[in-house]
């Protein structure tokens, strides 16, 4: 069996599910009773008519190279309850052998084709260098006035004491985001917001408020003095600020392992983002992957944990060299068969501490620690840790981001008490363990 055609496991299928409503209705749709038609190509490509609820089935068909999903339902989930089905259909070996594609699902899969040809051929437009330079002043100038309005803002508070906050809620806050999208600064913004959602949020917040007007103060003077910055962390400075990364960054081909996917909503609510870790087993090298929804609906790329796909990583400067954009992607993605290397707690913080120097304002960094051992928290409610197994230092686990109490029992019981291997994010609160390996059959386990 080549690797193109080596098929998922369920869990896998089930781990891209948008929802647990979502992964419920596909599970059930994962035998070959409402299916027929069912077929696959070569090239990394299924297919198949769903029965429904109407005279006419649902044609759906998956492109394993993306995966990218096309279903004539009229849901707005990716993937949908009839893609999950066809996946899990897929991995049971219910598909038959490679065929060619009914019109509906290769015309489909060509214009896929077509579009990545376009879109590596496409030549750069003319470019008004003295009209960009202007817009790029003008914009300057605004989130200048912004950013010393912020400032002001900050001092105010510092000088009035926070105590009041709890009381005076989030409008204020909102109102001084809405300033900074006035003034062409989201990254600003974003950050505003997030400070409005800390008074009364638990025990500690006023000091995790002060870290917080810290980072922005750092932001805000980083901005004023970026023409004096090295480039590539006043690269970083605009990043965060909220400027579009500029083409030219890094293209890295290679073998991309899927480390974890999770999702989180921002503050208000209005959109949800999608992180996607993944290692290139050659380059050695991690990227992070964003992918963005709209209220009430979720993004739409989906790559399953464990999963290795072979592809083109185009990295945007700044933010310490992780975030990358996918590009082509030449061959179906393959489960992986091996544990990746993990480093210990000191390497990891260690790792951290590099990054830092790149990006003050990173929150963490991504790391494969191992082997570890969880240790419970007292009476499973204390703070939990990930101890080396050969040594006496131990990270701290802070549940932040895509991790969750369940997903930490979930560890222990991989574990039984012995070494494992995890993948998750080390920060200043602690380490969030997103995903471990089974010790014995090295199948990749999403926490949570």
């Amino acid at each position: 069996m080549t690797e193109q055609q080596v098929r998922w496991t369920a869990e896998q299928v089930l781990a891209l599910a948008p929802d647990e409503a979502s992964r419920k209705a596909g599970g059930r749709l994962g035998a070959a009773g409402p299916w027929s038609q069912t077929g696959g190509s070569a090239s990394g490509a299924v297919w198949g008519l769903c029965k429904g609820s109407g005279s006419t089935p649902y044609r759906t068909v998956v492109d394993l190279t993306g995966p990218a999903y096309k279903c004539s339902c009229p849901s707005r989930k990716f993937p949908c309850k009839h893609a999950l089905g066809l996946l899990l259909l897929w991995a049971a070996e219910g598909v038959g052998d490679p065929a060619e594609a009914p019109d509906w699902a290769g015309e489909w899969l060509s214009e896929r084709a077509a579009k990545a040809v376009r879109a590596t051929a496409r030549p750069a437009g003319p470019v008004d260098e003295q009209a960009a330079r202007r817009r790029a002043e003008r914009r300057a100038e605004r989130i200048g006035a912004g950013v010393t309005e912020l400032e002001q803002r900050l001092v105010d508070l510092i000088r009035g004491g926070l105590a009041g906050q709890e009381q005076a809620g989030y409008a204020g806050w909102e109102e001084t985001a809405a300033r900074m999208v006035d003034a062409q600064a989201p990254g600003l913004a974003s950050r505003v917001r997030e400070l409005g959602a800390i008074p009364g949020c638990g025990p500690g917040w006023p000091a995790r408020m002060l870290e917080e007007f810290a980072l922005l103060h750092l932001l805000d003077r980083a901005w004023l003095g970026v023409s004096g910055l090295p480039e590539p962390l006043a690269a970083t400075v605009r990043s965060r600020v909220g400027l579009p990364s500029p083409a030219g960054g890094e293209s890295v081909r290679d073998r991309w392992l899927v480390l974890a996917q999770y999702d989180s909503v921002s503050p208000d609510g209005r959109l949800t983002t999608r992180r996607t870790w993944l290692w290139g087993l050659g380059s050695g090298r991690p990227a992070l992957v964003l992918d963005f929804g709209p209220p009430g609906r979720p993004p739409e790329l989906a790559l399953p944990v464990g999963l290795v796909l072979e592809a083109e990583a185009r990295f945007r400067p700044g933010s310490a060299g992780l975030r990358a954009d996918l590009g082509e992607r030449s061959a179906a993605a393959a489960p992986a068969t091996r544990i990746p290397s993990g480093v210990g707690t000191a390497a990891a913080l260690e790792a951290y501490g590099t990054a830092l120097r790149q990006d003050p304002w990173l929150e963490s960094w991504p790391v494969v620690l191992g082997p570890v051992i969880p240790i419970p928290g007292e009476a499973g409610e204390g703070p939990w840790q990930l101890a080396d197994a050969e040594g006496a230092s131990a990270l701290p686990v802070a549940l932040a981001g895509g991790g969750s109490r369940a997903g930490l029992w979930q560890l222990a019981a991989l574990s039984g008490g012995g070494p494992v291997t995890v993948f998750g994010e080390c920060g200043h609160r602690g380490f969030t363990p997103l995903t471990a390996w089974h010790p014995r059959t090295a199948e990749a386990v999403p926490l949570g």
